[in-house]
Protein backbone atom coordinates (compact mmCIF):
# COMPACT_ATOMS: atom_id res chain seq x y z
CA UNK A 1 0.00 0.00 0.00
CA UNK A 2 1.39 3.17 -0.93
CA UNK A 3 2.30 6.15 1.78
CA UNK A 4 0.32 9.33 2.20
CA UNK A 5 3.21 11.26 0.56
CA UNK A 6 4.21 8.56 -2.69
CA UNK A 7 -0.12 8.68 -3.29
CA UNK A 8 0.36 13.05 -3.30
CA UNK A 9 3.49 12.46 -5.50
CA UNK A 10 1.91 10.23 -8.02
CA UNK A 11 -1.37 12.59 -7.80
CA UNK A 12 0.20 15.66 -8.39
CA UNK A 13 2.48 14.39 -11.40
CA UNK A 14 -0.87 12.25 -12.81
CA UNK A 15 -3.17 15.07 -12.31
CA UNK A 16 -1.17 18.19 -13.04
CA UNK A 17 -3.03 19.98 -10.54
CA UNK A 18 -2.13 21.22 -6.75
CA UNK A 19 -6.02 21.78 -6.29
CA UNK A 20 -7.51 20.14 -3.13
CA UNK A 21 -11.27 20.35 -3.40
CA UNK A 22 -12.60 20.95 0.13
CA UNK A 23 -15.85 19.41 1.24
CA UNK A 24 -17.80 21.33 3.93
CA UNK A 25 -21.74 20.43 2.98
CA UNK A 26 -24.38 22.55 4.60
CA UNK A 27 -27.39 21.34 4.19
CA UNK A 28 -29.15 24.28 3.69
CA UNK A 29 -26.96 25.78 0.68
CA UNK A 30 -27.49 22.63 -0.91
CA UNK A 31 -29.89 22.53 -4.52
CA UNK A 32 -33.80 21.80 -3.86
CA UNK A 33 -32.91 18.26 -5.64
CA UNK A 34 -31.79 17.35 -2.23
CA UNK A 35 -34.24 18.33 -0.16
CA UNK A 36 -35.33 15.85 2.29
CA UNK A 37 -33.58 12.98 1.11
CA UNK A 38 -32.00 11.27 4.64
CA UNK A 39 -28.81 10.88 2.41
CA UNK A 40 -28.32 14.27 1.26
CA UNK A 41 -24.88 15.36 2.63
CA UNK A 42 -23.29 11.92 1.05
CA UNK A 43 -25.11 12.76 -2.15
CA UNK A 44 -24.44 16.22 -2.50
CA UNK A 45 -20.27 15.67 -1.56
CA UNK A 46 -20.49 12.52 -4.05
CA UNK A 47 -21.52 14.74 -7.02
CA UNK A 48 -18.91 17.29 -6.27
CA UNK A 49 -16.57 14.52 -5.97
CA UNK A 50 -16.96 12.67 -9.76
CA UNK A 51 -17.51 16.22 -11.08
CA UNK A 52 -14.45 17.29 -9.42
CA UNK A 53 -12.07 14.97 -9.44
CA UNK A 54 -10.61 15.26 -12.99
CA UNK A 55 -9.19 18.68 -11.92
CA UNK A 56 -8.15 18.02 -8.30
CA UNK A 57 -4.98 16.59 -6.31
CA UNK A 58 -6.84 15.41 -3.41
CA UNK A 59 -9.96 16.04 -1.61
CA UNK A 60 -10.48 17.67 2.30
CA UNK A 61 -13.81 16.56 4.27
CA UNK A 62 -14.33 18.74 7.17
CA UNK A 63 -15.08 16.06 9.93
CA UNK A 64 -17.40 19.11 12.02
CA UNK A 65 -19.87 19.40 9.16
CA UNK A 66 -20.70 15.60 8.83
CA UNK A 67 -20.70 15.60 12.51
CA UNK A 68 -23.06 18.04 13.41
CA UNK A 69 -25.52 16.41 11.13
CA UNK A 70 -25.47 12.95 12.82
CA UNK A 71 -23.97 12.29 9.23
CA UNK A 72 -20.51 10.49 10.47
CA UNK A 73 -22.02 7.26 8.37
CA UNK A 74 -22.16 9.74 5.21
CA UNK A 75 -18.77 10.30 5.41
CA UNK A 76 -17.70 6.60 5.88
CA UNK A 77 -19.53 6.37 2.34
CA UNK A 78 -17.66 9.20 0.92
CA UNK A 79 -14.58 8.49 2.01
CA UNK A 80 -14.83 4.86 0.83
CA UNK A 81 -16.50 6.37 -2.41
CA UNK A 82 -13.01 8.04 -3.37
CA UNK A 83 -10.76 5.45 -2.67
CA UNK A 84 -13.29 2.91 -4.98
CA UNK A 85 -13.88 5.39 -7.81
CA UNK A 86 -11.15 7.82 -8.18
CA UNK A 87 -8.07 5.59 -6.42
CA UNK A 88 -4.93 7.61 -6.49
CA UNK A 89 -6.45 10.44 -4.91
CA UNK A 90 -5.83 10.83 -0.93
CA UNK A 91 -8.46 12.11 1.44
CA UNK A 92 -7.56 14.52 4.30
CA UNK A 93 -9.82 14.48 7.21
CA UNK A 94 -9.79 18.07 8.17
CA UNK A 95 -10.32 17.68 12.36
CA UNK A 96 -7.63 19.60 13.38
CA UNK A 97 -7.27 16.83 16.48
CA UNK A 98 -5.13 18.46 19.52
CA UNK A 99 -4.77 15.64 22.41
CA UNK A 100 -2.56 13.53 24.03
CA UNK A 101 -2.10 9.97 25.12
CA UNK A 102 -4.88 7.64 24.64
CA UNK A 103 -7.40 9.91 23.80
CA UNK A 104 -4.99 11.30 20.25
CA UNK A 105 -4.90 7.35 19.76
CA UNK A 106 -8.38 6.84 20.10
CA UNK A 107 -8.41 10.35 17.71
CA UNK A 108 -6.13 8.66 15.35
CA UNK A 109 -8.08 4.75 15.08
CA UNK A 110 -11.07 7.23 14.13
CA UNK A 111 -9.05 8.94 11.00
CA UNK A 112 -7.40 6.11 9.89
CA UNK A 113 -9.46 2.46 10.67
CA UNK A 114 -13.03 3.95 11.14
CA UNK A 115 -12.65 7.01 8.24
CA UNK A 116 -9.91 5.32 5.95
CA UNK A 117 -8.30 8.47 5.39
CA UNK A 118 -4.77 9.14 3.72
CA UNK A 119 -4.25 11.89 6.47
CA UNK A 120 -5.44 14.04 9.27
CA UNK A 121 -4.94 17.47 10.83
CA UNK A 122 -3.64 17.90 14.36
CA UNK A 123 -2.99 20.99 16.22
CA UNK A 124 0.46 20.66 17.85
CA UNK A 125 -0.25 23.27 20.45
CA UNK A 126 0.53 20.35 23.68
CA UNK A 127 4.00 19.27 21.70
CA UNK A 128 5.40 16.07 20.33
CA UNK A 129 3.43 13.92 22.31
CA UNK A 130 0.24 15.24 20.35
CA UNK A 131 1.55 14.36 17.35
CA UNK A 132 2.96 10.77 17.81
CA UNK A 133 0.15 8.22 18.48
CA UNK A 134 -1.00 9.26 15.08
CA UNK A 135 2.40 8.02 13.36
CA UNK A 136 1.66 4.57 14.68
CA UNK A 137 0.01 4.23 11.53
CA UNK A 138 2.46 3.64 9.05
CA UNK A 139 2.43 5.45 5.83
CA UNK A 140 -0.44 7.75 7.03
CA UNK A 141 -0.21 11.45 6.78
CA UNK A 142 -0.12 14.05 9.39
CA UNK A 143 -0.85 17.74 8.40
CA UNK A 144 0.24 19.69 11.55
CA UNK A 145 -1.11 23.84 11.71
CA UNK A 146 1.79 25.78 11.38
CA UNK A 147 0.72 29.40 10.36
CA UNK A 148 -2.97 29.33 9.59
CA UNK A 149 -5.02 31.73 7.53
CA UNK A 150 -7.52 33.35 10.06
CA UNK A 151 -6.66 36.78 11.18
CA UNK A 152 -6.07 35.81 14.79
CA UNK A 153 -3.97 32.78 14.02
CA UNK A 154 -1.14 35.67 14.99
CA UNK A 155 -2.04 35.51 18.38
CA UNK A 156 0.14 32.66 18.87
CA UNK A 157 1.50 32.03 16.13
CA UNK A 158 3.99 35.10 15.61
CA UNK A 159 5.16 35.32 19.52
CA UNK A 160 8.40 35.91 19.42
CA UNK A 161 10.85 33.06 20.75
CA UNK A 162 13.78 34.28 21.30
CA UNK A 163 14.09 36.24 17.74
CA UNK A 164 12.12 33.94 15.36
CA UNK A 165 8.35 33.65 15.49
CA UNK A 166 6.28 30.87 16.76
CA UNK A 167 5.32 29.31 13.34
CA UNK A 168 8.72 29.13 12.43
CA UNK A 169 9.85 27.03 15.36
CA UNK A 170 7.01 24.16 14.31
CA UNK A 171 7.81 24.12 11.12
CA UNK A 172 11.28 23.20 12.05
CA UNK A 173 10.62 21.03 14.30
CA UNK A 174 8.30 19.34 11.96
CA UNK A 175 10.89 19.13 9.45
CA UNK A 176 13.42 17.86 11.51
CA UNK A 177 12.58 16.36 14.49
CA UNK A 178 8.73 15.25 14.42
CA UNK A 179 8.49 13.94 10.90
CA UNK A 180 10.33 10.58 11.70
CA UNK A 181 8.02 8.32 9.73
CA UNK A 182 8.38 11.22 6.68
CA UNK A 183 4.25 11.63 6.17
CA UNK A 184 4.10 14.88 7.61
CA UNK A 185 2.71 18.08 6.41
CA UNK A 186 2.19 21.63 7.42
CA UNK A 187 -1.02 24.02 7.17
CA UNK A 188 0.31 27.49 6.17
CA UNK A 189 -2.55 30.00 4.84
CA UNK A 190 -3.00 31.57 1.57
CA UNK A 191 -3.63 34.67 3.18
CA UNK A 192 -0.19 34.99 4.21
CA UNK A 193 2.23 34.19 1.36
CA UNK A 194 5.55 35.81 2.80
CA UNK A 195 5.08 33.58 5.59
CA UNK A 196 4.71 30.27 2.93
CA UNK A 197 8.40 31.47 1.84
CA UNK A 198 9.83 31.33 5.04
CA UNK A 199 8.41 28.37 5.87
CA UNK A 200 9.13 26.94 2.68
CA UNK A 201 12.95 27.52 3.39
CA UNK A 202 12.46 25.76 6.40
CA UNK A 203 11.36 23.04 5.59
CA UNK A 204 12.58 21.85 2.19
CA UNK A 205 10.35 19.50 -0.13
CA UNK A 206 7.37 18.99 2.59
CA UNK A 207 4.17 18.88 1.24
CA UNK A 208 2.13 22.22 2.40
CA UNK A 209 -1.53 22.52 3.07
CA UNK A 210 -2.69 25.86 1.49
CA UNK A 211 -6.37 26.95 2.68
CA UNK A 212 -7.51 30.57 2.12
CA UNK A 213 -7.85 30.88 -1.85
CA UNK A 214 -11.33 31.31 -2.84
CA UNK A 215 -14.10 32.69 0.08
CA UNK A 216 -11.36 33.70 1.95
CA UNK A 217 -9.49 35.63 -0.86
CA UNK A 218 -6.22 34.79 -0.75
CA UNK A 219 -4.13 35.50 -3.68
CA UNK A 220 -3.05 32.44 -6.47
CA UNK A 221 -0.11 34.06 -8.11
CA UNK A 222 1.45 35.05 -4.69
CA UNK A 223 0.76 31.74 -3.27
CA UNK A 224 2.10 29.46 -6.23
CA UNK A 225 4.82 31.17 -6.57
CA UNK A 226 6.13 31.56 -2.38
CA UNK A 227 4.94 28.33 -1.90
CA UNK A 228 6.23 25.94 -5.07
CA UNK A 229 9.22 23.24 -5.34
CA UNK A 230 11.86 22.88 -7.74
CA UNK A 231 9.64 20.61 -9.39
CA UNK A 232 7.14 22.93 -9.44
CA UNK A 233 4.79 20.69 -6.32
CA UNK A 234 4.55 20.64 -2.55
CA UNK A 235 1.45 22.50 -2.53
CA UNK A 236 -2.33 21.33 -1.80
CA UNK A 237 -3.90 24.68 -2.55
CA UNK A 238 -7.32 24.46 -0.67
CA UNK A 239 -10.38 25.90 -1.97
CA UNK A 240 -13.69 24.45 -0.22
CA UNK A 241 -16.89 27.40 -0.56
CA UNK A 242 -16.16 28.96 -4.17
CA UNK A 243 -16.02 25.58 -5.65
CA UNK A 244 -18.66 23.19 -3.99
CA UNK A 245 -21.37 26.23 -3.73
CA UNK A 246 -20.27 27.92 -7.15
CA UNK A 247 -23.95 27.21 -8.96
CA UNK A 248 -26.88 27.41 -6.65
CA UNK A 249 -29.10 24.82 -8.78
CA UNK A 250 -29.42 21.53 -9.89
CA UNK A 251 -26.74 21.96 -12.06
CA UNK A 252 -24.62 22.29 -8.84
CA UNK A 253 -22.06 19.72 -10.27
CA UNK A 254 -21.16 21.20 -13.36
CA UNK A 255 -20.45 24.60 -12.04
CA UNK A 256 -18.45 22.33 -9.11
CA UNK A 257 -16.33 21.25 -12.28
CA UNK A 258 -16.00 24.82 -13.94
CA UNK A 259 -14.81 25.79 -10.81
CA UNK A 260 -12.67 23.59 -10.14
CA UNK A 261 -10.77 23.64 -13.38
CA UNK A 262 -10.81 27.51 -13.49
CA UNK A 263 -8.65 27.20 -10.20
CA UNK A 264 -7.13 24.25 -11.36
CA UNK A 265 -5.12 26.43 -14.81
CA UNK A 266 -4.62 29.74 -12.73
CA UNK A 267 -2.79 27.70 -10.36
CA UNK A 268 -1.18 26.08 -13.31
CA UNK A 269 0.08 29.31 -14.73
CA UNK A 270 2.36 30.81 -12.23
CA UNK A 271 3.82 26.89 -11.34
Amino acid sequence: MSSFIQTLNDAWQRANSLLCVGLDPEPSKFPGALANRSDAIFEFCRTIVDATAPYACAFKPQIAYFAAHRAEDQLEALIAHIHAHHPGLPVILDAKRGDIGSTAEQYAREAFERYAADAVTVNPYMGFDSIEPYLAHAGKGVIVLCRTSNPGGSDLQFLDTGGRPLYQVVAQLAAQKWNVGGQLGLVVGATFPKEIEVVRGIVGDMPLLIPGVGAQGGDVEATVRAGRTAAGTGMLINSSRAIIYAGKGDDYAQAAARAAQETRDKINAYR
